[in-house]
């Protein structure tokens, strides 16, 4: 499903070749059959911003607006396991999926990565796919909810995820709008002093035992320097996901 490549790069890190596939990425928006007018006219609108203004600037705004606090991370086992041991685990699990159908990812990269999970289902028979998304829509919903609350043309993304997943994007958001309008906001310098001061707290506590990293340096750097363009997919790439899941249970 193409229109999932495309959303998996909408949502990486900015980055000079993904300006330079502009009018690729427009063409399949356009063609997309998958989501409604509505839907891809946000889709077109957030490439346009990306691409309309210095590329440095949207990659500071990315890096504040993804990077900062843990309710819009883009890792998505950071929402549901947090920092427990559960974690490793699961993405010791979702590695193996890659592994069985055949995808392989770079060493640096974490399995639960949002765009590099689109980019996997990408791949996939459409019905795969769509289940593959609704396994997740409460997920993409509050994050949906949450870039929309904070006015970010983001938010079109998951919108968009949500209605290939099969479910109605308002309805989901309105589900989750009271629990989003409630959460205290994580991405200010105080929010921010205070987790690293609980972290540093936890660590010494429990410097011995096994622990997850909540995020892989600034969300998409990892992927910044391999891009990945809309008509090829790489299943070469070093790093097989069996040599990763050894890195994670080893973390």
């Amino acid at each position: 499903m193409q229109i999932l490549k495309v959303i998996s790069l909408l949502l990486d890190y900015p980055t000079e070749q993904l300006v330079a596939a502009r009018g690729e990425l427009d063409q399949a928006i356009a063609c997309a059959r998958e989501i409604s007018p509505v839907q891809r006219s946000a889709l077109i609108e957030l490439l346009e911003l990306i691409c309309d203004n210095d590329l440095m600037d949207g990659q500071e705004h990315y890096g504040a607006l993804f990077g900062r606090g843990r309710s819009l991370s883009l890792l998505l086992f950071e929402h549901v396991h947090g920092e427990s041991r559960d974690r490793g685990q699961a993405m010791v699990d979702m590695m193996a999926q890659y592994e069985e159908a055949g995808f392989a990812i770079g060493i640096k990269e974490l399995p639960d990565y949002i765009p590099l999970y689109l980019e996997f289902l990408s791949t996939r028979e459409d019905l795969e796919a769509r289940e593959g998304l609704a396994d997740v829509a409460h997920l993409l919903a509050l994050l949906a909810t949450r870039l929309d609350e904070r006015e970010s043309p983001y938010a079109g993304c998951f919108r968009a995820l949500l209605q290939i997943a099969g479910v109605e994007p308002q309805e989901a958001m309105a589900q989750v709008r009271e629990q989003v309008a409630a959460e205290v906001r994580d991405d200010s310098l105080e929010a921010l002093d205070k987790v690293w001061e609980e972290e540093a707290v936890d660590f010494l506590q429990a410097e011995q035992q096994d622990r997850c990293p909540s995020m892989a340096s600034a969300p998409g750097k990892a992927r910044e320097d391999v891009p990945v363009p809309l008509h090829w997919v790489d299943f070469k790439q070093e790093g097989p996901a069996s040599e990763l899941a050894q890195e994670v249970r080893n973390v």
